[in-house]
């Protein structure tokens, strides 16, 4: 076998985990006729095709597999040694990439993230407000804050915080529709819910929940065009209480009935390409969610200062 160098397997993981040459080439920072060179070059070394070339991308083949388990593990030494060597100063000037949900990093992070920016001016900030477009175990992102905690994949999580959803509708539409005193009386009202074969998660079925196989009769893909629709007189909808008792224009309804309590997670990969930028996000975040948990867990709150 001849020898190959580890930006060969740089550039054989890039392609893995986008499956097209030119996205993997942006990824690392070369043209892709420099990538496909290592490839190639990569395959000749190991004499063994990596990868099938079809017109939908690259599709690994058996012995690319089998390569990708222990490329991975030469990756995780790599960012291990120099995370070891790097000058700590060092790790606050670059970039991080945080990817949220999008109610959280819209309605939250955004509100407080110019405050971390002021306090690090040398490190680019990267929000992600929908974290379906990232992969963290793909490393396409520093930092992530999640719904669930991550059962595989080699990350650590640690819980952010709890929060509540309620149900909730516009003044106009409760003047023009009448207030649910129960449950039951929902059947008689427009419902705003997800569509349920492209739900985000399985955390985000809150209608069968709570109504069992009520399905709704507004269904949309995201919870920032459920608020819109909300606002604008459309139906009542399951929202983030953090989200929706922002706007005077929304009530809350069913309070008692309806309280659902969901959690986020912050999660990091096990062996980060940037510990210390990622380490000063996470306990910005931390911080900052700890300091408004009133605004996302109104209940837990309240019950606190009961005498």
């Amino acid at each position: 076998m001849s020898d190959f160098d580890w930006n060969d397997l740089r550039a054989f993981l890039a392609v893995v985990r986008t499956g097209r040459l030119t996205a993997a080439a942006r990824q690392i920072g070369i043209d892709h006729s420099t990538l496909s060179r290592r490839i190639i070059g990569l395959e000749k070394a190991l004499q063994a095709r990596l990868f099938d070339r079809r017109p939908t991308g690259y599709v690994l083949t058996g012995a690319g597999e089998n390569l990708v388990v222990e490329a991975e593990a030469v990756e995780s030494l790599a960012i291990r040694i120099a995370a070891r060597l790097a000058d700590p100063a060092a790790g606050l000037t670059g970039s991080v990439r945080i990817a949220t949900p999008e109610g959280f990093g819209t309605y939250f992070l955004a509100r407080h993230i110019g405050g971390l920016a002021r306090r690090y001016p040398t490190m680019t900030i990267e929000l992600i407000a929908n974290p379906g477009v990232v992969n963290l175990t793909k490393r396409e992102a520093d930092i992530a804050v999640t719904m669930a905690r991550p059962e595989k994949g080699r990350l650590r999580a640690r819980k952010l915080l709890d929060y509540e959803l309620g149900l909730y509708a516009s003044r106009a539409y409760l003047d023009g529709r009448g207030v649910p005193e129960t449950l039951a009386d929902v059947d008689r009202h427009v419902l705003i819910g997800y569509i349920g074969d492209i739900l985000p998660t399985p955390h985000h079925d809150y209608l069968k929940e709570l109504f069992g196989r009520r399905l709704p009769d507004i269904g949309m893909s995201n919870v920032l065009t459920q608020l819109h629709a909300t606002r604008h007189d459309a139906g009542l909808c399951v929202l983030p209480c953090f989200m929706a008792d922002g706007h005077d224009d929304l009530v809350r309804v069913l309070a008692a009935e309806v309280r659902i309590s969901r959690s986020y997670w912050l999660v990091v990969h096990a062996e980060t390409r940037a510990p210390a930028r990622s380490r000063i996000v996470g306990d910005f975040l931390h911080a900052a969610a700890q300091k408004h948990r009133r605004t996302f867990l109104p209940r837990a709150v309240a019950e606190e200062r009961r005498p």
